[in-house]
């Protein structure tokens, strides 16, 4: 199998020739990766034996506010490592579907597609292609509104949450739209992300997540399906208790398995959901691939392997989304050489 054969197989529930690997990296390790083994991107990706290629439309809006510091789509300046924390929160007081038409929405007209097919067409026929807007729209209301805030409007005045959630997601479902309609019959998996779990177990309860949060979910999902693709959500924490609503909704694979977290345990959730959604992840980046010895990471990344691939259903990859820069290049070698060379 090559690695788009490989990939599609577990997402049609086959049993492929091996996991298939999935090797998120932050652009800091990327960077280090590169220059430490004297490889462009490309390159690494090859030695590391990743099957995927993530491919992006372009963003032509305002990404910067007038001292540099990165503005989402939304118009919230942020800062701090990677995409940085929210500086302000501009609707923080606000509780009124009137005050919600008065900020300013973003348009998917800022969505630039023109380049997205011919970046798609390197990789098509090799590798399993992961698109769309990452659609991040449980952190957006965290940044309009805050957290502490969030969670008391949810209680004060559910109305506003619950448009407050339509609107952010009425600009992600035209935004994934014009991408599909640009690229969709080149893309394999739509891939978004919303973090909804802490170390200790999720963000909000199954309740407040079904009424407020799960129905704007499922309309990407639905979207997602309608254009003939699968749906990979990106989602950190302990978010076991999630998994039952994710599934009914429609979400195919869930990544990226922080095993770390409460009720997380692998075996636990390879029993429970191992036949229901895709499993992606589960390798600690922690502490095993930051702390442990080549042969140790090896050694264990073995062990996730005996418990995670028997039936299918699972994607090898670390337990974190952006392999982290003080990570050892030669760890994160370590752990892809034992999937890749996993039941050969």
């Amino acid at each position: 199998m090559n690695s788009k054969e490989r990939v599609l197989a577990v997402f049609k529930h086959q049993i492929p020739d091996r996991p298939p690997l999935w090797v998120g990296m932050s652009s800091e390790f990327e960077s280090k990766a590169c220059q430490e083994l004297q490889m462009d991107t490309e390159a690494l990706l090859l030695r590391f034996g990743d099957d995927f290629r993530v491919v992006r439309a372009d963003f032509a809006g305002v990404t910067a506010d007038a001292y540099g510091h990165y503005l989402s789509p939304f118009g919230v300046p942020r800062e701090g490592y990677g995409y940085g924390m929210p500086m302000t929160h501009p609707l923080a007081t606000a509780g009124t579907i009137a005050e919600l038409d008065r900020w300013n929405w973003p348009s998917a007209d800022q969505i630039e597609v023109s380049g997205i097919r011919p970046r798609i067409l390197a990789y098509h026929d090799k590798y399993a292609i992961l698109s769309g807007d990452w659609s991040p729209l449980w952190h957006d209301a965290i940044d309009l509104v805050g957290m502490e805030n969030l969670f008391i409007k949810m209680f004060d005045c559910p109305e506003f949450v619950l448009e407050l959630f339509k609107r952010i997601t009425d600009y992600y479902v035209a935004s994934n739209r014009k991408i599909f309609n640009a690229s969709a019959d080149l893309i394999d998996v739509m891939f978004i992300g919303n973090d909804l779990g802490a170390q200790t177990g999720a963000l909000l309860s199954p309740e407040l997540f079904c009424t407020f949060l799960l129905p704007s979910l499922q309309r990407l999902f639905d979207l997602g399906h309608e254009y003939g693709l699968r749906v990979q959500m990106h989602c950190c924490g302990g978010v076991a208790e999630l998994l039952d609503d994710l599934i009914v909704a429609g979400l195919d694979a869930i990544h990226a398995v922080q095993c770390t977290c409460r009720g997380m345990e692998l075996s636990e959730l390879k029993t429970k959901f191992g036949s229901r959604i895709i499993l992606n992840g589960g390798i600690d980046s922690h502490h095993i691939l930051l702390d442990g010895t080549p042969q140790f990471v090896k050694e264990k990344t073995l062990e996730v392997l005996s418990v995670m691939s028997p039936g299918g259903n699972y994607i090898a990859g670390a337990s974190h989304d952006t392999i982290l820069q003080q990570t050892p290049v030669e760890n994160v070698l370590a752990m892809c050489d034992a999937v890749t060379c996993f039941n050969k």
